[in-house]
């Protein structure tokens, strides 16, 4: 069984891959935050066997990324299973909304935070400190930087700054009567 299962992805991922007509295709060109990628989305109805293993099972999707990112090429296909019955375009908006909350939120807390490298004691540190990464993020954003990178080191010096950008004041000082 388990042979033929993977015979049965190579299968699909031939003819997503290479298949002439995909019974559903769409495709999107990005070009925001240092990429220029289209995304192509190619699908079929699930095959009777996947309906079989994973029940509720409607469309098999293969997207494709290729462009350039950071200057650099990139080409990648991601392939997915799911139960909904849409059409092509809203099922390439569906799988790149689940990404961008990945790139945007997910991914700069790890790579630019290192939070996946935080150990923790208590439970209550994991919770203090993801709650600050998230006001720090929020507010470098509504202050315009959508690199974290480059709001950190714009501000990573600057205290008066940092507490400015929180909404912080220095108070009045009195006047001296004389």
């Amino acid at each position: 069984m388990k042979h033929s299962r993977h015979k049965g992805f190579q299968v699909i991922k031939a003819r997503l891959t290479y298949g002439r007509k995909a019974p559903l295709q769409a495709s999107k060109r990005e070009c925001k935050h240092r990429q220029d990628i289209t995304w192509t989305l190619r699908a079929m109805p699930a095959p009777e066997w996947v309906v079989e293993n994973w029940p509720g099972s409607a469309t098999v999707i293969a997207v494709r990324g290729k462009g350039r990112r950071d200057g650099k090429p990139t080409d990648e296909t991601l392939y997915y299973v799911t139960s909904l019955r849409t059409g092509a375009e809203a099922l390439l908006r569906h799988v790149r909304d689940r990404w961008s909350i990945e790139n945007i939120w997910h991914w700069p807390r790890d790579t630019q935070l290192k939070e996946d490298a935080h150990r923790y004691r208590e439970a209550n540190g994991v919770q203090i400190m993801a709650t600050l990464r998230s006001l720090a993020m929020y507010a470098l954003r509504l202050d315009g930087f959508w690199s974290i990178t480059e709001g950190l080191a714009a501000l990573a010096h600057d205290i008066r700054g940092m507490l400015e950008l929180l909404g912080w004041r220095e108070p009045a000082q009195p006047q001296a009567s004389g």
